[in-house]
């Protein structure tokens, strides 16, 4: 199928003609003809697939029926419901790029920055809002924002959303949202929960699923190196240095490990940043930016973080940290091999990650290349169950231990008694 043949407008047709796309995604094929239809929609489709423009382009066409004129009041039509600022900025990104002909308007809010430029655009009106949770619930308490003239209702990444606590939140906003709207649900994996909120909301949904969550990549080279935890930072910078890596992202376990890995990196003279949680909106903004700038070689970050980041052409992944749910490794090496382009994801696994590993194995149903040619493997007689231990050497310094211990009771006993008599 081509996209001149989904009956598309002529402006948002050229619109994706100028961005160079001629063939749908999967996802794309199969769900903006039901979103042109007007039918509710539950999508599986994991990152990279290209879901997002599966949803904002039926939208932008339909939406364009309704706005027609520039000077027609603009009243919020679409809400588009997202986890993440980066993310809410990416789609907000999408519709401009495809409805750019159209006179379709779309504003992006979210916490952390100053409300009133956000207050002042909505005031002047907006067709497509795109927002994360929590300012969305403020700002609408405060009275700035009107749904009552809603038609479509966008949930994109539930799961994330239902991972980082908003669940309920999400459940408040679909209540504050016209019966009669058009609801759309993307997610990369379907949990009860998820599905439950789909039972409860959704009327009659039709059910899309594309490259299964098990599934990765076929165009990602997947490398796996056995390597001791304290050795992962000198690993990661020899890798980077032999193999001259550059535009390399970097997965990590938490927000503290992100900065370590930072400033190990430095310390090598090596541009990297982290992107976490903490970091201000502006600070993550900037370090983005950089990062697709190719300004920054090494972006670090949290699965959270790095869940709205979608950067074209990205050649390297690296899990620093192996995740503990198997489906994230999948979406964290989604990110480079896209649009049919090569690339590389390479993971470390500690011994306190091997069962990690194992699952992930047991997910994927793939052979990953082991790596065993490098400078910090796991040390031998730790994963040889059947290697006998080496006492050489041992017999003195425990001696010395036990006679340095024995030394120090019998100096504090004679503390106590001087004090005693004292």
């Amino acid at each position: 199928m081509l996209f001149n043949e989904l009956d598309l407008f002529k402006n948002i047709q050229q619109a994706i003609t100028e961005e160079g796309y001629t063939n749908p995604t999967p996802i794309q094929e199969k769900s903006i003809p039901i979103i042109l239809d007007g039918s509710d929609l539950v999508g599986c489709a994991q990152t990279g697939t290209g879901k997002t423009a599966a949803f904002a382009i039926p939208i932008l066409n339909l939406l364009h029926r309704i706005v027609g004129s520039p000077t027609k009041a603009k009243r919020i039509r679409t809400l588009v419901v997202t986890p993440t600022r980066e993310l809410a900025i990416q789609v907000g990104e999408s519709f401009d790029t495809y409805g750019k002909y159209t006179n379709v308007k779309t504003l992006v809010i979210f916490g952390g920055v100053n409300q009133v430029p956000q207050v002042n655009e909505l005031k002047n009106g907006v067709d497509v809002l795109v927002a994360t949770p929590g300012r969305l619930l403020d700002l609408h308490k405060q009275g700035f924002i009107d749904l009552d003239h809603l038609h479509h209702l966008v949930l994109d990444e539930a799961d994330l959303m239902l991972d980082m606590g908003f669940i309920n939140d999400v459940r408040k906003i679909i209540k504050l949202t016209p019966d009669n709207r058009q609801t759309l649900l993307f997610s990369a994996t379907m949990p009860f929960a998820i599905r439950e909120l789909a039972d409860t909301f959704l009327t009659k949904p039709e059910y899309v699923s594309v490259t299964p969550v098990s599934s990765t990549a076929e165009k990602v080279n997947q490398k796996i190196y056995f390597v001791d935890k304290e050795d992962k930072r000198k690993l990661l910078y020899h890798i980077i240095e032999e193999q001259k890596l550059e535009n390399v992202l970097v997965f990590v376990r938490t927000k503290h490990g992100a900065d370590n890995v930072v400033k190990a990196l430095k310390k090598q003279n090596i541009h990297a940043e982290a992107i976490h949680g903490d970091k201000s909106q502006s600070a993550r903004q900037r370090v983005l930016d950089g990062f697709k700038n190719k300004e920054i070689s090494v972006l670090v970050a949290t699965d959270i973080a790095a869940r709205g980041i979608d950067i074209e052409l990205l050649p390297y992944v690296i899990n620093f940290d192996l995740p503990n749910i198997p489906e994230t490794y999948v979406h964290r090496i989604g990110r480079t091999g896209r649009a049919g382009n090569t690339g590389l994801a390479i993971s470390f696994c500690g011994k306190d990650e091997k069962t990690y590993w194992q699952d992930i194995e047991k997910l994927t149903r793939q052979q990953v290349k082991v790596v065993t040619d490098h400078p910090f493997p796991w040390k031998e007689q730790e994963i040889n169950p059947n290697a006998k231990p080496d006492f050489r050497n041992k017999k003195k310094p425990q001696d010395s231990n036990k006679k340095e211990s024995s030394n120090s009771r019998k100096s504090e006993a004679s503390k106590k008694k001087k004090k005693r008599w004292y």
